[in-house]
């Protein structure tokens, strides 16, 4: 049932308005002067208020003025009470807001019929910001996906252009972390009990990413791949793929699952963009990728193994073993590094 407030300094027309009004199915509540009425306002909800203009104390036209300042009732439709003579205030309220006015004395069918648009007008309008409010929550939602699915700056330049540009990036170390003996596990246990522990294993993996301001690249089944330097720069990013391994390796080192990890660094250029049209996919192409997966693969287990570019941007920082040189598909030979812990920062030559 709306609910109209009547503004008036004439308890008579009061009374008749809320009762007419009140016969029409309406609730209706009356105030005496503007003071009353912005004091119900605050108050009480409404879906429409008859204004007088000329009331003691505050006029209908100041308390139309606070109402429009107010930004929980300046949406409110108003309806100006006026006598003939007072055309012109009228027209101020008009322009400042109000939806519509009444002359004195009222016609009965008038009346109704100025309320009965008032009040379907904000019904619309009421409507209309539902729809507006229900579009931004929808794009709030299909926004909040893209950011799980893209990193944050790929997502804003695929909404300003409708397309991420592939891009060619240097010095950046490429991470890939995989489960050693992870088929055998799933295998010897329950599905669900499997699940479980990978999505507690990548959530603290995620969690170590951000950390080292690297960027999570994927997952592939058990493996993990991971970037540094590529889209927030880094002043070495071997480094810090390095220290993320570490990390990586500690993690899986608190689970209670018996899993170990092998982790595989490489370093050097890379072009990466967004592919596919449906389920969209951000990813790093090129040599350096391959390299970082094959010294993964050849690598030794519950260790960060590093190629021998990517040792020299770290030797200096870091405890390390040659596992010699290893014949890698596509590659040749190439040293792998096994990466025992970083050198204390008081150690270091200065």
């Amino acid at each position: 049932m709306p609910r109209i407030l009547i503004a008036d300094d004439e308890p008579r027309l009061v009374h008749i308005v809320s009762m007419y009004l009140s016969m029409e199915g309406f609730d209706v509540a009356g105030a005496g002067d503007g003071l009353e009425a912005l004091r119900l306002l605050e108050r009480e909800d409404f879906d429409l208020v008859l204004l007088d203009i000329m009331m003691p104390g505050i006029s209908g036209y100041e308390v139309l003025e606070q109402m429009k300042v107010d930004l929980g009732l300046r949406d409110l439709p108003v309806i100006m009470i006026s006598a003939v003579d007072e055309i012109e205030s009228v027209v101020r309220c008009i322009q400042l807001g109000a939806e519509d006015y009444l002359p004195k004395p009222f016609n009965p069918v008038l009346l109704k019929a100025r309320v009965n648009a008032s009040l379907e007008k904000k019904r619309l309008r009421d409507l209309e910001m539902s729809y507006l409010q229900e579009i931004q929550r929808e794009k709030q939602r299909a926004d909040d996906l893209l950011n799980v699915i893209l990193p944050e700056t790929i997502v804003a330049e695929l909404k300003t252009t409708n397309a991420v540009k592939p891009r060619r990036y240097d010095q950046v170390a490429v991470l890939f972390c995989d489960i050693v003996g992870f088929t055998a596990y799933c295998e010897k246990n329950d599905p669900e009990v499997v699940l479980a522990n990978l999505q507690q294993l990548v959530l603290d993996f995620e969690d170590v990413v951000v950390a080292h301001r690297m960027q999570k690249i994927k997952t592939i089944g058990d493996s993990f791949m991971a970037t540094a330097g590529l889209l927030v720069p880094l002043e070495n990013p071997v480094l810090s793929a390095v220290r993320c391994g570490l990390a990586m390796r500690d993690t899986v080192r608190k689970l209670q699952t018996g899993w170990q990890v092998r982790v595989g660094v490489h370093v050097g250029t890379l072009v990466a963009g967004v592919v596919g049209r449906q389920q969209y996919l951000f990813d790093v192409y090129g040599d350096t990728v391959n390299t970082a997966a094959r010294i993964e693969s050849h690598g030794v287990d519950d260790a960060v193994n590093v190629s021998g570019e990517a040792w020299k941007f770290i030797s200096h920082l870091c405890r390390g073993q040659s596992l010699g040189f290893m014949q890698v598909k596509g590659k040749g030979e190439l040293e792998i590094i096994r990466v025992d812990g970083l050198i204390p920062a008081d150690a270091l030559a200065p």
